[in-house]
Formats: C-alpha cells, sequence, structure tokens
C-alpha cells in the first residue's frame, strides 16, 4: 500500500511529546515563541484580506517581499537580488524543496546530531543517505571538521547555527573552516539559519557571502513570532534557484499572497519587536539554566542562541523513559534521541514560555527525578 521511500520515516520526537500534552500541562517542548506577531504585521495581514491580496502570486514570492529580504541580507552579501530569492512555506519547505533539487540516489549528506528532525527524514524521502556528525557538550556544540566522514560519494553540508535543539552558535572560525572543506571536497552547503537574530553574546555570523555553492534558508516563523503563518525563505546564486523554483512550484505552486503582505510589512518596519524580544529570552535562559543545574544529577550550558536548553543528566534512566516522567507530572520535554543518537542522556527544554511556567516546570522537573538513582 505505502510507498518504499516511506518504510524507515518515523514521526517527529518533537510532535510525539507534544501529542502528549493535556490542557492544563507546562510545554517546555515545543520550538514556538509564545509571543503574537507584531502588530504592525497583524495590521498588514488583516489589510491585504481586506483589499483583496488573496489569488495566487508569482511563484518565487511577491518582489516587494523578495527586494526587502535582499536588503536585510545584504548585511552579508552586497551583490544579492531578488533573482537570489525564492520565498517558501516556511523554512522547512525551503530545505525540502532544496534538498530535493539536489541530493538524488546514494547521495551523502552530513547532518548534525543533535539537530534538527527534518534533516534526516528529508534526506532519506529524496533517495540520500544522512551521514551523522556530532556535536559535543564540551565543545559547546559546536561541530569540528575533524568529525566529519567525507567519502567520495558525500554531496552536501547541512549546518544549523544557531542550533536546534542545543543553542550551540558557530563563530566565524569555525564557518571557515567548514568552508573551506566545502572548497576542497567540492561540497554544497545547506545553511539553517532561521534563528539569526536570536545570539545573546556577540553577533551571528553567517554562511551568506563566505561560499558560493551555498544555499542559505532563513524564516519569519521564530523571529517574528509567525510559526502558524508558514512563511520563509531560500537563498542561493541565480542557477541553483532556477531549479529549486521547479521544485517549490510543484510543492505548493506559490507562497501565500496575504501572509507576504504581513511578512513585509514585519521585515520593513521597526525592529524593536526583535530586540525586545531577544532580552526576554536571555531573562528566560537564565532562568532555566540557573534553574536546571541547581538539580543533582543535570549540567547544563549557557545557551549561545535560539531558545533551547539542552541539559545532560546522569540518572540510570533513558531520554525518552525520563521525558515521559516529566510528562506525567504534566511538564513537557523533549528526550535528546528526538535529534539523534548523541542526544541520549540530554533532554531538550524550550524557554519560549512565560518565566512563571519556566519556574515552575523546572522545580516539577526537580521533584520527578529526586528518586531516580
Amino acid at each position: 500500500m505505502f510507498a518504499p521511500r516511506m518504510k524507515n520515516i518515523k514521526m517527529s520526537g518533537i510532535r510525539k511529546m507534544f501529542d502528549l500534552a493535556r490542557g492544563d500541562a507546562i510545554h517546555l517542548g515545543l520550538g514556538e515563541p509564545d509571543f503574537q506577531p507584531p502588530e504592525n504585521a497583524k495590521n498588514a495581514l488583516k489589510k491585504a484580506v481586506d483589499d483583496g491580496y488573496n489569488k495566487y502570486g508569482a511563484t518565487p514570492g511577491m518582489h516587494e517581499l523578495r527586494d526587502a529580504i535582499v536588503e536585510k541580507e545584504k548585511r552579508y552579501r552586497k551583490d544579492l537580488t531578488r533573482d537570489n530569492v525564492v520565498v517558501t512555506a516556511g523554512g522547512t519547505e525551503a530545505l525540502m524543496a532544496s534538498i530535493f533539487t539536489f541530493i538524488g540516489e546514494g547521495d551523502e549528506v552530513l547532518i548534525p546530531d543533535p539537530g534538527f528532525v527534518i534533516y534526516e527524514p528529508q534526506v532519506r524521502l529524496a533517495g540520500g543517505k544522512p551521514v551523522r556528525y556530532p556535536l559535543f557538550e564540551e565543545n559547546d556544540f559546536v561541530p569540528k571538521i575533524d568529525d566529519l566522514k567525507i567519502t567520495k560519494k558525500t554531496k552536501a553540508i547541512i549546518v544549523n547555527s544557531p542550533s536546534n535543539p542545543t543553542g550551540g552558535v558557530m563563530g566565524e572560525e569555525d564557518i571557515k573552516a567548514f568552508v573551506d572543506i566545502a572548497e576542497d571536497n567540492n561540497l554544497l552547503i545547506f545553511s539553517d539559519e532561521v534563528y539569526d537574530e536570536i545570539v545573546y553574546e556577540g553577533k551571528h555570523h553567517s554562511f551568506m557571502g563566505k561560499y558560493d555553492n551555498l544555499i542559505y534558508v532563513n524564516s519569519f516563523s521564530k523571529i517574528y513570532a509567525m510559526t502558524g503563518w508558514r512563511i520563509g525563505y531560500v537563498m542561493a546564486k541565480e542557477e541553483y534557484l532556477k531549479e529549486i523554483s521547479k521544485m517549490h512550484y510543484y510543492t505548493m505552486a506559490c507562497p501565500p499572497t496575504p501572509i507576504q503582505y504581513a511578512a513585509l510589512e514585519a521585515i520593513k518596519g521597526e525592529q524593536d519587536y526583535v530586540k525586545k524580544n531577544l532580552e526576554e529570552y536571555r531573562k528566560r535562559r537564565d532562568i532555566t539554566v540557573d534553574g536546571i543545574n541547581k538539580i543533582e544529577g543535570f549540567r547544563c550550558r549557557k545557551p549561545k542562541g535560539a531558545f533551547y536548553a539542552f541539559p545532560s543528566f546522569t540518572f540510570n534512566i533513558s531520554s525518552e523513559a525520563l521525558a515521559m516522567k516529566i510528562a506525567k507530572a504534566k511538564v513537557i520535554v523533549t528526550p535528546g534521541t528526538a535529534f539523534g543518537p548523541n542526544g541520549e542522556k540530554h533532554l531538550r527544554l524550550s524557554y519560549a514560555n512565560s518565566i512563571e511556567n519556566i519556574k515552575k516546570g523546572v522545580e516539577i522537573i526537580g521533584k520527578v527525578v529526586r528518586d531516580i538513582k
């Protein structure tokens, strides 16, 4: 009945925990801002609908939005034009359209472990072979080129900074090292940078402008709390995007028209909303990390970006079993193994929640693990 490609595809471990959540549970499992989108974006969406902008649009997205995206990303590369942008249904579709454009049967793609849950399935669905490279706590979850297993079949590397689930952030030298090895081996780099504006120390360093064979993915979901609106974009050189646009068209025809007007307003308007949210996330991060580190058996490094803590634990129990115990106490967290085998003995806690809920959730976690040896 089912196509062979679905044989080894499992439902996301994040969604599995999400489905366990009851109405009164504290949800520290889902990577979704608890903020609402900025007021100007909400008003722009309403106006677009009322003004009749509800029809099909251009496959790569409306000119005005693509031009605005270019203006934002020119901070990394000055020669960008709208022909370097395709607007997509979030970062997920941007990455999937890109992977399906470039990856075929037997192509090996290096993916981070732990890494975001969509990477492995998307590579497999395209016929490729995901090959994991580890991220280690002692390196602040920053990948090292010595851990990359490159063979004659390796075609691409997926990188994610700031990282989901670890909050790790690659520095300028880390990016240079990855670019050098990609150049030496003629590899594509798929760079997932959807948390680019959520960096707590220093600044975000992008692969954009550092490498020509780059597929750059970004989104409005996390920065502007537009997760349910499904709007993002992919950027690459024009010859690449011509091919990506074909896959994009046969996936969704065109991005949703009224939501593009909202995204345009968000990116062109005042960015105080983004700065204010960053400071709130910083407070929540510090409360989360300090609280977890006070629980015997846990160790949590302070994440440098995104809105996740990825503590390790020493209890004699698997990540999934521990997450299930905590869920029974009405706190939802995500087992580290949802993001790959290297996530064992870790949990992911999203602090995209209120300070009150974070404090209460961490307190309950402490009670749950008190009797685990």
